[in-house]
């Protein structure tokens, strides 16, 4: 029996990621939608920008599933989802489900203090951090807004030198201390298991509730 295509509606900051996921695990029936990275900075307007995509792709697919966690959106994602038979990826954020939520706890524990980098913000700091926050114009605010910051996490997905060359140089320009925790796919692929590797709706479109 052929399977039915499935919509993962993605935050573009874990796109190569999801790719990576699903080529190397064999998930031919997933295909993504990025929505702009840059929501995380205005994160109420994350739940009305996920519905709309429900909204206008329902019809195409099998079934929708969303690779955003909470995200910031203080439960108003959830509530959005509510009755819509769509679920997203567990947890708080990206930090979570990037380094695992025993490893993650582990080391907010370790240092409450800790300012997380991915990948791609590594390589977007500038844009999504520096630019984002306003230091470019303002860099004396960088002592308010990181008063209470000891270190710099950087949980790295892949194992590039450059980017941990990149990410300790954001760790000296803030001040912060510096570790880097290498993670890779793993633990992203492990919470998207459950619910994208085997389509158990035996191909027949859910209800979407309006």
């Amino acid at each position: 029996m052929e399977t039915r295509p499935v919509l993962v509606i993605a935050c573009g900051a874990i796109a190569r990621e999801l790719v990576r996921v699903r080529d190397a695990n064999g998930w031919d029936h997933l295909q993504f939608q990025c929505l702009p990275a840059n929501l995380h900075n205005s994160p109420d307007r994350i739940p009305r920008a996920v519905m709309e995509k429900i909204e206008y792709e329902k019809d195409r697919f099998a079934r929708i599933f969303v690779a955003y966690a909470d995200c910031g959106t203080a439960g108003a994602l959830d509530k959005a989802l509510e009755g819509t038979g769509v679920e997203r990826i567990p947890g708080a954020h990206c930090y979570e489900f990037f380094a695992g939520s025993e490893t993650f706890f582990g080391l907010a524990e370790e240092e409450a203090g800790s300012f997380y980098l991915t990948d791609f913000l590594v390589q977007h700091f500038e844009r999504l951090v520096i630019k984002g926050l306003g230091l470019d114009r303002h860099p004396e605010l960088a002592s308010y807004y990181f008063a209470n910051y000891r270190r710099i996490v950087y949980l790295a997905q892949t194992e590039s030198a450059k980017l941990q060359s990149l990410a300790e140089s954001h760790a000296e320009r803030l001040g912060l201390e510096y570790l880097y925790v290498y993670r890779g796919d793993g633990p992203l692929a492990a919470v998207l298991k459950p619910a994208l590797e085997i389509p158990a709706w035996g191909g027949n479109r859910p209800e979407y509730k309006d």
